[in-house]
């Protein structure tokens, strides 16, 4: 609160009350009679500074204000939809590829064992009732591809009770050994042509190029049991000079690894040679040695369709409903196509590999 003060000739006085400091007289000097000065001194009262109000503070220029702080790390970029759709395409394909190095080198020589033991149930059960096959057949009843018509035993390889199947294409030896069409029967006159597999499903002939001269095969077809002794083993560079007319031909791929061409065990037929109703006039390209089923393709590419169809669908479904529920729908019918796919792949490799 301000104070007044007053100077007179009798003295000065003051009273509270604002306003502001009055010095009466000229200059500096001292006040003349009779000349009332008065002073009044602003000085601001207790609690005064509270009461006024905050000065104003002024925005900073906007060419003054200072820029934000860069974040601590940059939110990462979204790849564009082109990279990851080739991204899935890879990882779907190498999941593919390794899925049919599993079904080759393993669950095909499950399926061949199964194959194996529902033909030789069914094969027994024919040749006790004698109605066997015993030949190709004829122009309008031929023996069909992939039925049983022999059991061979190679004892000194480990083969035992193996069932022999018509025909010699890559879908044939699937099941197990294949007899070539066009040539006899084991133990009926001329050259019988045997190939099995050398890696895969089941890889019957894997050990056939350990035999040795001597070893003995037998084949039992609907016509009995005919006993073969081999005579040697040879590649295709090699020509085995055998005069006997009445012959086995076992034959495989040379490499389990890479089958660049075929080995073939050669053995005398030393017990009674069987009548024989004829053979095939003329068989399929993909029944030589090495070949592969090129018919099975289409059908490959159709698998693979719908194993694609299938993944496209399963991702829809798990980024709009459940991912869990999604992936277990589609989980049997990718395993189901799977199998397929690679049955079809797999025939498209050489039939003796």
């Amino acid at each position: 609160m301000a104070e007044t003060r007053v100077t007179g000739p009798g003295g000065t006085g003051a009273w509270p009350g604002p306003g502001p400091e009055v010095s009466a007289g000229p200059g500096n000097g001292a006040a003349s009679p009779g000349t009332v000065a008065v002073a009044v001194t602003d000085q601001p009262a207790a609690g005064a500074e509270n009461r006024n109000p905050p000065e104003p503070v002024n925005p900073p220029e906007p060419a003054q204000q200072a820029a934000p702080a860069a974040p601590a790390a940059q939110v990462a970029q979204s790849p564009h939809p082109v990279l990851q759709a080739t991204g899935a395409a890879l990882l779907l394909l190498a999941v593919v590829v390794l899925g049919l190095a599993v079904y080759l080198y393993g669950l095909s020589g499950v399926q061949e064992a199964r194959s194996q033991a529902l033909m030789y149930t069914q094969l027994q059960g024919e040749l006790g009732q004698q109605v066997a096959p015993l030949g190709p057949g004829t122009a309008t009843n031929p023996t069909p591809s992939g039925v049983p018509i022999a059991v061979l035993n190679i004892p000194a390889v480990g083969v035992h009770d193996m069932v022999v199947v018509q025909g010699t294409s890559s879908q044939d030896l699937m099941l197990g050994p294949g007899h070539r069409p066009d040539t006899p029967y084991p133990g009926q006159p001329g050259v019988s042509w045997i190939y099995g597999r050398r890696a895969t499903f089941g890889a019957p002939f894997a050990n056939i190029a350990s035999l040795r001269a001597g070893d003995t095969i037998t084949a039992i077809t609907g016509q009995g049991m005919s006993i073969y002794t081999v005579t040697a083993v040879a590649n295709p560079s090699q020509t085995v000079q055998d005069p006997n007319p009445d012959r086995l031909v076992l034959l495989t791929a040379s490499s389990p690894v890479v089958p660049s061409y075929y080995i073939e065990v050669d053995a005398r037929l030393t017990s009674m040679v069987k009548p024989s109703p004829g053979v095939a006039p003329t068989i399929d390209a993909s029944e030589l040695p090495l070949a592969g089923d090129s018919s099975a393709l289409p059908i490959a590419m159709l698998w693979g369709l719908a194993l694609a169809g299938v993944a496209v669908g399963g991702t829809v479904a798990a980024l709009r409903w459940s991912p869990w529920a999604a992936y277990l729908a589609a989980a049997p019918l990718v395993l189901a196509i799977l199998w397929n796919l690679y049955q079809y792949l797999a025939a498209l490799l050489p039939n003796v590999y």
